[in-house]
């Protein structure tokens, strides 16, 4: 009896708590109305059901309650927040365009705030970009060669043969080959010279005087045969240019062995060197570090370089693909334009002088040409290609001499092997011997003509001195230049007085010149 009294007890409480489950659950249905609600719902309802009194089932339930209105406060509190740094700025913008429709293009709005200079003014003209400009420089460039081209083609004809390259002519200059090959003796020679003197067997002055012998045979000696033969022009000057390279590397070679030699001698003895004077590189006489110096790019000695870590083939032979499309280009200009210009040019200290200025313009266009074509060849395409090859990691063989305000600084930036060469072995020794500058500028200037000299004169049979004076002529046109540069105060003004007389007088003149010199020299021969 107890037992059916506890059971019925027991049954009729779960009726009342599924009773009130159901009526909570229809509340809670009815109030939300949605998917979230009524899973919240079952929730609640598993949770009630779970429990064992109605306490606790009314705590759970408000507890329920309370978790879902604090959620819904925060994000009615995240919806009222004010947007982030982009919404404001959006919203900003939308605003301000709202309002300029009425305010910003009304005719009352001032259009003129400030002060303002035109692009193209003497102010502003640098700090604009012209590279719109450039591109239309570049299409009439193409447009008017294009014409040149087509009008020189209809009045001459394709004026390019196979002999520009090789013919039997080429055959006769051997000698200069077995010359151009015998000069390596020469440089042997100066190390055999150094090696003697690290083993202190002879003295300073035998050095000395060794050395000259060797330096003087070495520039004599190509001379010698070049004149001793009939040989083609280009032949001739690759000859010199390679002896005269050769020439400034023995001297380079010599002059700085002395130096490392004197300072570990002042070591040996205990003496302290100044502080910028380092021993970074101790005085030996390598075979190895000689004959690297001989095939790098670079006049100046040292026994050791910066060097790459690999070499790059693709690179090489894209660069080598590059050489040749120039040289050809080069070797096109000179047969099809310059040869039928100067073939009907005259003397220009002879005849009529307007006739003469006439062709040195008509000269000046190809030769800018195959100037820059020359530049690109050898400074930039050759000589990385033989510093990849030999991993020699200094590169810099030229500066932005295209943009030299004065004569000096394009002779700074043009050609950076020789100018290094110059300040280490011919600038500073004068400086240090109590010359003024200008005294080793003018010396430096010197030599500088003497070997240009060479270079033309020799392979040309004829020595009139016409490169000499110019490299010469360049000293009163650096001091002009510099006037210029310091009184005008625009960079524009030297630059363009240093592309006028390199580009448009210097070198067509030059090329002139030596043409009727060499056609000279050859009816004489006839």
């Amino acid at each position: 009896m107890a037992i059916s009294d506890v059971h019925e007890t027991s049954v009729a409480g779960d009726g009342a708590n599924h009773s009130s489950l159901r009526r909570r659950h229809s509340r809670v249905a009815s109030s939300g109305g949605n998917m979230f609600d009524e899973a919240e719902a079952s929730a609640e309802a598993v949770m009630i059901a779970s429990s064992g009194s109605d306490d606790s089932l009314n705590e759970k339930i408000g507890a329920a309650r309370e978790e879902k209105v604090k959620e819904k406060q925060k994000q009615k509190e995240e919806d009222r927040k004010p947007p982030d740094h982009a919404s404001r700025n959006e919203v900003q913008d939308g605003e301000r365009a709202a309002a300029g429709d009425n305010f910003t293009y009304r005719a009352s709005v001032p259009v003129h705030r400030r002060i303002k200079d035109s692009p193209l003014s003497s102010r502003n003209i640098f700090k604009q970009s012209h590279a719109g400009l450039f591109n239309l420089c570049v299409v009439v460039l193409i447009a008017v060669n294009s014409r040149l081209i087509i009008e020189n083609i209809m009045k001459y004809g394709w004026l390019i043969n196979s002999g520009f390259w090789f013919s039997s002519k080429s055959l006769r200059d051997w000698p200069l080959l077995m010359c151009c090959i015998s000069l390596n003796l020469f440089p042997l020679a100066a190390f055999m010279v150094e090696k003697l003197a690290q083993k202190k067997r002879i003295s300073e002055p035998v050095i000395f005087l060794l050395h000259t012998i060797i330096m003087t045979g070495e520039i004599l000696f190509p001379v010698l045969v070049i004149l001793s033969c009939d040989s083609t022009f280009l032949s001739g000057l690759t000859l010199m240019m390679v002896a005269c390279i050769i020439w400034l590397k023995l001297v380079s070679y010599a002059h700085t062995s002395h130096d490392l030699r004197s300072l570990s001698l002042s070591i040996e003895k205990g003496e302290t060197l100044p502080n910028n004077l380092n021993m970074e590189h101790p005085y030996r006489v390598s075979f190895r570090s000689m004959a690297y110096f001989m095939v790098a790019p670079t006049l100046c000695y040292q026994p050791s370089y910066p060097r790459t870590p690999s070499v790059r083939k693709g690179w090489v032979f894209r660069q080598l693909i590059k050489l040749v499309i120039f040289t050809g280009l080069m070797g096109f200009i000179i047969e099809q334009y310059m040869h039928p210009i100067v073939q009907n040019s005259q003397h220009p200290f002879k005849g009529n002088l307007l006739y003469g200025f006439e062709r040195t313009l008509k000269l000046s266009v190809p030769n800018v040409y195959v100037w820059l074509c020359m530049f690109y060849c050898f400074f930039h395409l050759w000589l990385n290609i033989l510093a990849e090859l030999v991993q020699f990691g200094d590169r810099e063989f030229y500066k932005d001499w295209w943009n030299a305000k004065t004569v000096d600084e394009y002779w700074r930036n043009w050609n950076m092997p020789v100018h290094k060469w110059m300040v280490r072995h011919i600038y500073f020794p004068c400086i240090r011997h109590g010359m003024s500058k200008n005294a080793a500028v003018l010396i430096a200037f010197l030599i500088s003509a003497v070997f240009h000299e060479l270079c033309i004169a020799v392979p040309c049979h004829k020595f009139k001195l016409w490169a000499f004076i110019g490299i010469m002529f360049q000293v009163p046109l650096s001091i002009v230049t510099n006037f210029l540069h310091e009184k005008c105060k625009s960079s524009m003004v030297g630059n363009m007085v240093f592309w006028f007389t390199f580009c448009i007088l210097g070198q067509p003149m030059c090329v002139l010149l030596y043409y009727h010199d060499w056609m000279n020299r050859h009816r004489e021969h006839n």
